[in-house]
């Protein structure tokens, strides 16, 4: 793979971020929406320019073998594209999360007490092959009143800095200085380290890819993190399932996108439903081309199944390759999840009201659902247009992070010359 280790200044591009959020902050809702559509637009009449960087990064990728859920996550097309700048005028239609009073009241002194929500300053976003976090990113970070510094996987090295260029083209004609959007366009694994120490310049980084990078940032970082999760989501499907029901999420949450983090990875599933509808599953899994690894009752029930190992309970397969655990009863589905889960989504397919509250009750995760697909674990799925990610922490954000995780408050005192 080409590599491209240019000689950039990080610290720099982080100073001249810094700059930029300062007149982005002052900046009116019409300023920063007018510039986002107009990033829209941009992005849609060059995507020529954006195609033909992408080619570089795909063949690349041919050259290196990259697996096919990899490559998906990596190719851009005119409708990809186009998607992605519809993702930045829904953006643009969302209320502005800054300068909202979230509470005020006054103190006996008569001094008047307002908390109000405030951008973060300068976001540092290093993730991996998917190019429209680019924009997502930076939709996100300027609609919210935030300057971005990228740093990119090498995978995609070509396309994010091809869509970076032409969104500065974009910006240098908005109220936003192009400024605000920096892009770290090297592979050198230094040039990410150097993101982790800078606390001066950077206020908060979110890394958005697989285990390995976000541990990396977690364990390396001085810079505080949002820390996003990988998804090893389950769906478990309790003994009164609708096996119509069932099937259907399952499929869906399998197969719709199986290289993303919201994709279902593990089935659990009730032996007694199991054995009530076996076929229908078997069925399914034959029709979806899904691949079963299994525990031994799964091999005895559900022909052509790979012996399932520890890893495989673990594994985000980002394929249509499943593992199935079957189980007693709620209790041992749980625990199962517990063990195994990355606290991303869970879901429990099920007739019965107590099983559900159950469940809800006792599975940690970010997002939870009855009878319905994992795969709505997503900002635009869930309203809040593009996402920058999807927190499994419990501090400060958690779940799909849209446009309010993005703020945080600030406490103004107005006085009449009160002293203490």
């Amino acid at each position: 793979m080409t590599q491209t280790k240019k000689n950039v200044n990080v610290e720099q591009q982080a100073i001249e971020a810094k700059k930029a959020s300062k007149k982005l902050m002052v900046l009116s809702e019409k300023e920063k929406d007018e510039a986002l559509n107009h990033l829209a637009d941009v992005l849609e009449r060059d995507y020529e320019t954006i195609l033909a960087a992408n080619e570089k990064d795909l063949q690349n990728g041919r050259e290196q073998g990259f697996t096919e859920a990899f490559m998906d996550r990596l190719a851009l097309s005119k409708e990809r594209i186009a998607d992605f700048a519809q993702g930045l005028r829904d953006v643009a239609k969302l209320e502005d999360p800054t300068r909202r009073v979230l509470s005020d009241w006054t103190l006996e002194n008569g001094l008047k007490v307002e908390k109000v929500t405030v951008p973060l300053g300068v976001i540092g976003m290093i993730y991996e092959a998917r190019p429209n976090v680019t924009v997502d990113a930076t939709g996100l970070a300027l609609k919210s009143g935030n300057a971005i510094v990228l740093k990119g996987g090498s995978s995609a090295i070509h396309s994010n800095e091809a869509i970076v260029q032409v969104m500065h083209k974009g910006l240098a004609e908005t109220k936003i200085p192009k400024e605000a959007v920096q892009f770290i366009a090297s592979t050198d694994r230094a040039a990410t380290n150097e993101l982790f120490t800078m606390k001066e310049h950077i206020d908060v980084l979110i890394p958005r890819g697989g285990g390995k990078l976000i541990q990396a940032v977690v364990e390396n970082a001085t810079v505080p993190v949002l820390e996003t999760g990988v998804g090893n989501c389950h769906v478990y499907i309790d003994q009164t399932a609708d096996v119509e029901k069932a099937i259907q999420i399952l499929v869906n949450a399998k197969t719709d996108r199986p290289a993303v983090c919201n994709a279902a990875e593990t089935l659990v599933v009730h032996k007694e439903w199991l054995e009530q509808h076996a076929e229908a599953l078997i069925a399914a899994f034959e029709q979806n081309g899904i691949t079963v690894h299994g525990d031994e009752y799964i091999q005895k029930t559900i022909p052509g199944t790979i012996p399932a190992g520890e890893e495989d309970w673990a594994n985000e397969y980002l394929s249509t390759d499943i593992a199935v655990k079957a189980v007693d009863d709620l209790t041992e589905a749980i625990a199962h999840i517990e063990a195994y889960g990355t606290k991303h989504s869970e879901a429990i397919i099920s007739e019965d009201q107590e099983s559900v509250d159950t469940f809800f009750a006792l599975v940690d995760a970010a997002a939870l659902y009855h009878n319905a697909s994992t795969r709505f674990t997503d900002g635009g799925a869930l309203g809040f247009g593009a996402e920058i990610g999807i927190s499994t922490q419990k501090l400060h954000a958690r779940g799909p992070m849209g446009l309010p995780a993005l703020t945080t408050v600030k406490f103004l005192m107005k006085g009449t010359g009160q002293i203490r």
